[in-house]
This record gives C-alpha cells, sequence and structure tokens, in this order.
C-alpha cells in the first residue's frame, strides 16, 4: 500500500489516527519485504499479526502463511481490514482471522497453545514490550517473533550484560528467545511519522530451554527484584527476599562480586543464581510494566 493509498484511503473513511493506540502505519514497500523476509514462511506456517491497521504487512501475510489471525482494537481500521482483506467472498478456505479486540487483554485472557505460530507484526509501540514479554513467557511460545518496535525498544531486545540498553525487558525476552537480527527502520517509513526510528527484530525460540517451567517464576522475581534500583548493589535488593547467607554463597561461587550491580550481570548467571538458590524467594512475580 502506498502512502497515498494509504492517505486517500483514511480521508475517504473520515479516519483520524490516534496517537494514544501507536497508530504509525509502515508504508514502504522495501520494509515490509524485509520484514516477511525475515520471518522466513512457508505455505504451512500459522502466524499472528498484532496491530494490523490497514493491512500493509498482511496483505503480504495472506500470500504465505496457512492460517493468520489477525487482532486489531480500533473498530474503524477493522471494517476496512473486513472489506479490502478478509472478505469471505474473496478467500477460499478459513484461513485467515480478524479479531476486534486488545491485543494484549486477548493475548492473557484466551490462552492457546502459540507453539507452533510465529508473531509477524509491527507493534503499536504503546504495548509492544508487553505483548513481548506476555508471549516469550508462556509455557506454550511462538517459534519465532520478527517485530517492528521503536529504536530504543529494540536495541533493549537485543543487548548484552554491560550495555547501556540491559534490563529487566532483556532478561524476561532472552530467557526464552535468542535474538537472531535486527535492521533499522527510519521514522519517514511510517504515517504518520513518528518522532523516532524503528527497528525490526528478529527473535528466535531457544532449542533448550535455560530453566525448567517450574524454575521460570523464581526467575522473573530475582530480575525484577535485582533491577528494581539498578545503582543499588545486587546483594542488597536480593537479601529482601532470599536468605543472606545462601545469597552470598551462591554469587560466591559465580564469581559474582558482593558490590555487583544487576546490568553488569549476565543472563546465564542469573540464570546459574536461579538454579543455586530454588524457589526461596517467597514474593510472587507481578506483570511486566516497561
Amino acid at each position: 500500500m502506498k502512502l497515498s493509498e494509504m492517505r486517500a484511503l483514511l480521508a475517504d473513511r473520515g479516519i483520524r489516527l490516534t496517537r494514544s493506540l501507536g497508530q504509525n502505519f509502515l508504508h514502504d514497500a522495501n520494509q515490509l519485504r524485509r520484514i516477511v523476509d525475515a520471518a522466513e514462511l512457508t505455505a504451512s506456517d500459522k502466524v499472528l499479526e498484532v496491530g494490523p491497521g490497514l493491512g500493509p504487512l498482511t496483505g503480504l501475510l495472506l500470500g504465505r502463511v496457512g492460517h493468520l489471525l489477525a487482532i486489531e482494537k480500533d473498530a474503524r481500521l477493522v471494517a476496512v481490514l473486513q472489506e479490502r482483506l478478509f472478505s469471505k467472498s474473496d478467500r477460499d478456505g478459513p484461513d485467515a482471522e480478524l479479531v476486534c479486540a486488545d491485543a494484549l487483554q486477548y493475548v492473557r485472557q484466551h490462552p492457546r497453545d502459540w507453539s507452533d505460530w510465529k508473531l509477524v507484526a509491527n507493534l503499536p509501540y504503546s504495548v509492544a514490550s508487553q505483548i513481548l514479554v506476555e508471549l516469550a513467557r508462556g509455557p506454550r511460545r511462538p517459534t519465532r517473533m520478527v517485530v517492528t518496535v521503536q529504536l530504543e525498544v529494540a536495541r533493549r531486545l537485543m543487548a548484552r550484560a554491560g550495555d547501556r540498553d540491559y534490563g529487566l525487558l532483556t532478561l524476561l525476552v532472552q530467557l526464552n528467545y535468542q535474538p537472531h537480527d535486527w535492521f533499522r527502520i527510519p521514522a519517514g517509513c511510517f504515517f504518520p511519522e513518528p518522532d523516532v526510528d524503528s527497528a525490526c527484530v528478529v527473535l528466535v525460540r531457544r532449542t533448550e530451554p535455560l530453566l525448567p517451567e517450574p524454575r521460570r517464576d523464581a526467575f522473573v522475581r530475582m530480575v525484577k527484584r535485582a533491577f528494581s534500583q539498578r545503582r543499588k548493589m545486587m546483594l542488597k535488593l536480593l537479601k529482601e527476599q532470599w536468605p543472606g547467607e545462601r545469597l552470598e554463597a551462591a554469587m560466591s561461587a559465580l564469581g559474582l562480586s558482593p558490590r555487583v550491580r544487576a546490568e553488569e550481570v549476565s543472563l546465564e548467571q542469573f540464570v546459574a543464581l536461579t538454579r543455586a538458590l530454588g524457589e526461596s524467594g517467597q514474593v510472587q512475580a507481578a506483570r511486566f510494566n516497561p
């Protein structure tokens, strides 16, 4: 969909886009093709698209996958999508489903087995991090997530210990996904043009889990507590939930200084610390809020 077509369609329908919904639509054909190529799609793939908007990415996906579930919150855009791309009279077979819903609430309230699905989406900026964490933490998570997000979020997803952007989001996603690739998308490729550049990130589900499912809640509690006050020493923060002697012994065995801060501790070290401490922490993990 060209920018001129996008403008005309919105004008004809009298639709004014809403900033609070993160409605910045990617119209650059080259970037859209790069996203689809990065997803490595096959004719048998099942794909979840969040925030299809006017459908420039949706149209490309429909021609390449076996089943597409698109979730759009804006009812005005759902009507456009239904008419342009999801009309039963124009399609053969039940291979495309369009849902009008808040995607984050939908994923939380309608648990399903995503383990043989891929997420391919230009995610709404306002909920991108939360959707990624929700899907990444689920026991039946997608095989691959190819998502366009703000450049700042992309850097956090790709970060390593010691990087400026390394933090809670990094660890909650990378526990179950390996960052595979990314490319920058200039703001001028979107309409309306956002204030910042974006990036497409490719996340591939780990073939071998770093932790068994029963230990993952403990990992989440640990990293949330460790990053709750970034400038404080991690030992002091974790002592509020784990026995001090066990904590000190485990950190020493891993070669971690008592003065280390969370941003200096790698994913692998957090995993090893979780294994060493078991389920000692008693505070339940709250939902992720970026």
